[in-house]
């Protein structure tokens, strides 16, 4: 998967967490860990150490202006920990929300730079 894609991915996961953290909060409910929990978290863990590895491999090749090396490591520690957390009624609210949209700022930031590079790049050939 490219990175383009992989970005794009973890943009729908943040809405995806926002959306369960708000129905898990509604039911009451309580996730079995080992079932639900942590399989899902898994998936989404090898998500990001992919995404990781190529976000960090293109900022060291296209330096661009508002994105850097920390804030992909911030990304893959806050949204590992986003992830499980949205799973759970007794997660702080505020915390939670203000985690997913500093990454999805990220995320977006990244894209938005992403998306511009392919334009340029299919403009020149």
């Amino acid at each position: 998967m490219s990175l383009l894609e992989l970005t794009r991915k973890l943009m729908e996961e943040c809405d995806a967490s926002r959306n369960r953290f708000l129905k898990m909060r509604e039911l009451g409910a309580t996730p079995n860990f080992f079932e639900e929990v942590k399989p899902y978290a898994d998936k989404i863990h090898q998500l990001l150490i992919d995404w990781k590895e190529l976000a960090i491999q293109w900022i060291e090749e296209h330096r661009p202006k508002y994105i850097h090396i920390q804030q992909i490591q911030n990304v893959v520690e806050s949204m590992d920990k986003f992830v499980v957390e949205s799973f759970y009624k007794e997660t702080s609210k505020k915390r939670f929300f203000q985690s997913v949209h500093s990454v999805s700022f990220i995320l977006s930031t990244l894209l938005r730079d992403l998306e511009e590079k392919n334009r340029e790049e299919e403009n020149n050939h």
